[in-house]
């Protein structure tokens, strides 16, 4: 049986963790999960897929802005990964494994898988495989139907989302065909991903794909991401929480 989602909309998400530079907590690192655990917050990450097939708890495809490495993290093994300290804190790029671990069931996690759209499974495959010994409430997301698709298939039971905006010319999917980038608009994928919520752009809130899914079909919408007091208020109105950044709810 497929565990409940009740935990998803019980508690503010925190985006990437909690985090706050001015205080040297860097995003998706373990001090900004644990500042989100004190703050009685969910969180939400990001995981990318090493060169040997690992997954890190890391937004970006390339090194550069948040460390002292450069080039491709999908071209670096995950020890090298691991030893790059975050600008600015004194945190190191964390395995899912070892992330997880330090939640330990404290809190929800809200886990993005990033994907290229290039049809590279092995960070989906090394997610169930690491979650697959987890205990605590966690759910994944991506950008990319395909992957959650394939979800579905390998791991039903694992709760999957979706996360979708009205307009991707400006969150790097100009490459995709413009058929393909209106059915993730439209969510016409639906019946083969079949996600149990949806994660949308606060900013396209209220838009007819969320709403039917929330009031028609009953899925819980998360709205991301909060940043300001309309933001807020724009969530509360057309979605069940937030995944918020910038302060702390």
């Amino acid at each position: 049986m497929k565990p409940s989602l009740d935990w998803l909309v019980d508690r503010p998400i925190a985006h990437r963790g909690l985090h706050d530079r001015a205080k040297g907590i860097v995003e998706n690192t373990i001090s900004a999960a644990l500042a989100a655990i004190e703050a009685k917050c969910s969180i939400e990450c990001d995981v990318q897929v090493t060169a040997d097939g690992e997954a890190v708890v890391f937004h970006d495809f390339t090194l550069e802005r948040l460390t002292e490495g450069a080039g491709r993290a999908d071209e670096k093994p995950a020890d090298a990964i691991n030893k790059l300290v975050l600008r600015g804190s004194s945190d190191r790029v964390p395995r899912l494994s070892d992330w997880l671990a330090v939640i330990g069931g404290r809190t929800g996690a809200v886990i993005e898988i990033k994907s290229r759209f290039d049809g590279d499974l092995r960070l989906l495959h090394r997610v169930i495989e690491v979650t697959r010994g987890y205990h605590g409430p966690f759910a994944l997301k991506s950008f990319d139907p395909a992957l959650i698709m394939k979800l579905r298939e390998s791991a039903p039971d694992i709760p999957r989302g979706i996360v979708a905006t009205n307009d991707y010319k400006d969150r790097g999917h100009a490459s995709l065909p413009r058929a393909e980038i209106h059915a993730m608009a439209n969510l016409l994928h639906f019946s083969e991903t079949k996600p149990d919520f949806l994660s949308w752009h606060v900013s396209d809130l209220p838009c007819a794909a969320p709403f039917l899914c929330r009031t028609q079909l009953e899925l819980p919408v998360v709205a991301w991401t909060v940043r300001t007091a309309e933001e807020r208020g724009r969530a509360s109105l057309h979605a069940d929480q937030m995944v918020f950044e910038g302060f702390n709810p």
